[in-house]
């Protein structure tokens, strides 16, 4: 019987904590990233790396919010997905968030591929914060975890090329303004699921583009590329040549043989085929092969140290088994951005399906060459090559059945550009009540002030929207927003003239109070900082209409930012005052737990800090690479890090 591709709903049941209400306060200050090295680096690199580890690296998260609201209780919950199956894979996708590979079986051996998690807990990885771990991921943007990891994409059922079904994906991609899709064929017959990317430059501009597939694989494997060096980075920063296998007599290949979290970018030379393949000690696993264009692959490794095994721990259950990342990139590493010129697109292919080499141990130029040589007997890369001109002429078919809504930020693009974007509609229908009000600054021309007060909505900081603020009448929430889009573009006395100009007029004052609180702690102002978030902290707790998701994430974003700002000035009396006045909740959340020993610190309790540590929290937005809690585990307690707040992503000594 042939059993021919299908796409069907789902929905997967797992302990999940939920994402909650994003940060109302807009990211202002420079991006929180790990991944960035020395300049001292630089000088050995190749001209093409160097060049492109310099061009428009990601200074900002706006026009995006940060993902903070999330915490550690997990509770069942329903996921919606989508299932691509055809007699050979099953693929389950969460198109809700970020259009994972939750799942991807080979149904004849019943093997998952992938790692998959049992339970969906965001932590602090993404570029905007909320990420969770497993599965395939799509990674645009700039270096990092996209901003998309957990917000859904538009979804639909399209022709494929073989005459079946494709579930393609697609959304807008808010930092750099680009629109992408991804398109998952699974042939009839196949082994491996096809995915054909393409991201478009609709712009009459070049802009910075980045992508990484990421893909979560068990750790008890050994990892194969085509490569005889690697370029390794590790959370010291540093970003150096390394010969693969064996680096300072230990071969990294096998994940659990290094002690620190590192990321290894193997040099794949320009005539070879690019593969990777993550294999156990009988030559099973899952292989990742693509066309050229995308050119990078690395493997990222928790490391069996301390600090890996708790994140292990922090990002899934305890009893779960530990993963590693095999990931496929347009550069050679994810420190690069790539030029997209105006009026482009780029796009490729990539195949994922099971490999059953011979065993990988052993000289690595034999393992390589045998699990190569199997790859060829089962995916010849010619057939990838003909798989990729096939799917071409399809990127473009409009979607036959829609299945899932994502954001309407896209459809606002359109309306605003007129651009014609074949296959991947954003229909002005998907428009909502974020964009209304940028949807009648584009109509009218004026910004529309709110019939209630709320805190704002998010602000939009292109140089065509920031045109159209620059003209709207001067009303108090244009004025905000002008101030935000200015600051975004590096006009930081424009910005702060315009958000003391609505101080006069606005009937809600911490806002601006904040934002004019930033600029002052940017140009080292830090005594006026602290004024200004004491007087924003009042302003919001008379304004406050009740204890919701909306007024309780201000608050607490706000109350945060003001401990801090007052403690850095030295002003324990006033941190105090706004720790009082947050609501309990915010008080018990392990951040604020955190922040509450900083603060008795700051007032001479170390007995009363030091309790706080006895009685347990667990911050949940503990950002990849913050050593904060030790150091004040320090200050309060003293002697060696409990293994619970240990988080370390490198040696001790560095």
């Amino acid at each position: 019987m042939v059993i021919v591709t299908t796409i069907r709903r789902d929905v997967l049941t797992l302990p999940c904590a939920p994402v909650g209400p994003d940060n109302p306060l807009p990211a202002l200050r420079p991006l929180d990233e790990a991944h960035c090295i020395e300049d001292r680096d630089k000088a050995d690199l190749p001209h093409d790396m160097a060049r492109q580890i310099g061009y428009a690296p990601l200074n900002s998260l706006l026009p995006a919010r940060i993902r903070d609201g999330y915490g550690r209780t997990r509770r069942p919950a329903g996921i919606d997905a989508l299932v691509l199956e055809n007699d050979r894979l099953r693929a389950t996708v969460l198109p809700g968030l970020g259009g994972r590979i939750a799942s991807l079986v080979h149904k004849s051996t019943g093997r998952e591929l992938l790692y998959r998690n049992p339970v969906f807990q965001p932590a602090d990885f993404a570029l905007n914060g909320a990420w969770f771990s497993g599965g395939i991921e799509w990674n645009i943007g700039a270096t990092g975890h996209t901003a998309l990891s957990c917000s859904p994409l538009h979804a639909a059922r399209v022709p494929a090329p073989d005459g079946g079904v494709m579930l393609r994906l697609w959304e807008w991609e808010r930092l750099r303004d680009l629109p992408f899709q991804v398109d998952l064929w699974l042939p009839e017959g196949s082994d491996f699921l096809h995915v054909g990317v393409r991201v478009r430059n609709p712009h009459e501009r070049p802009v910075p583009t980045y992508w990484w597939s990421n893909i979560a694989v068990p750790e008890e494997r050994r990892v194969l590329a085509p490569a005889e060096e690697a370029w390794h980075f590790g959370y010291d920063r540093r970003l150096t040549r390394v010969p693969v296998p064996v680096h300072e007599g230990t071969d990294r290949t096998y994940p659990l043989n290094s002690t620190y979290a590192a990321d290894y970018f193997y040099e794949v030379p320009a005539d070879r085929r690019r593969w990777i393949a993550a294999l156990d000690e009988d030559g099973t696993g899952l292989v990742q092969t693509s066309t050229d264009v995308l050119r990078g692959r690395k493997l990222f490794v928790w490391g069996s140290g301390p600090g890996g095994r708790r994140w292990q721990q922090w990002l899934t259950e305890p009893g779960t088994g530990g993963y590693c990342e095999i990931q496929a990139g347009l550069a050679r590493t994810q420190l690069e951005h790539v030029r997209l010129e105006a009026e482009s697109e780029v796009a490729w292919l990539e195949s994922y399906g099971p490999l059953d080499a011979p065993p990988p141990a052993g000289e690595w130029g034999t393992a390589v060459r045998r699990t190569e040589e199997r790859l060829e007997t089962v995916l010849p890369r010619a057939d990838v090559e003909a798989a990729y001109a096939a799917w071409q002429p399809y990127a473009d078919a409009e979607p036959a059945e829609i299945l899932a809504t994502g954001s309407g930020w896209g459809a606002l693009e359109v309306l605003r550009a007129g651009w014609k974007l074949p296959g991947t509609p954003f229909p002005e229908t998907t428009l909502g009540a974020p964009q209304e009000p940028w949807r009648e600054l584009l109509r009218t021309g004026t910004f529309p002030e709110p019939r209630r007060v709320n805190p704002p909505g998010e602000t939009l900081v292109a140089p065509h929207w920031r045109d159209l603020l620059e003209t709207a009448p001067a009303t108090p929430l244009a004025e905000y927003h002008l101030g935000v889009a200015q600051w975004h573009a590096g006009d930081r006395a424009q910005a702060v003239r315009s958000w003391e100009r609505a101080l006069g007029l606005a009937p809600s004052l911490w806002p601006l109070l904040r934002c004019l609180a930033v600029a002052d702690q940017e140009s080292g102002h830090h005594e006026r900082a602290a004024d200004r978030y004491a007087e924003a902290f009042d302003d919001l707790c008379h304004e406050r209409r009740d204890h919701g998701e909306q007024w309780s994430a201000a608050t607490a974003a706000l109350g945060r930012e003001a401990i801090e700002a007052l403690l850095r000035a030295g002003r324990a009396a006033g941190a105090r005052s706004v720790w009082d006045r947050l609501h309990p909740e915010i008080r018990e959340r392990g951040r604020f737990r955190l922040l509450e020993a900083e603060l008795l610190l700051a007032e001479g309790h170390r007995d009363r800090a030091r309790a706080v540590f006895e009685g347990g929290f667990e911050v949940a937005d503990l950002r990849e690479g913050d050593e904060r809690i030790g150091r004040v585990w320090e200050r309060a307690v003293g002697g060696p890090l409990p293994q619970r707040h240990d988080f370390r992503m490198r040696p001790p000594s560095r």
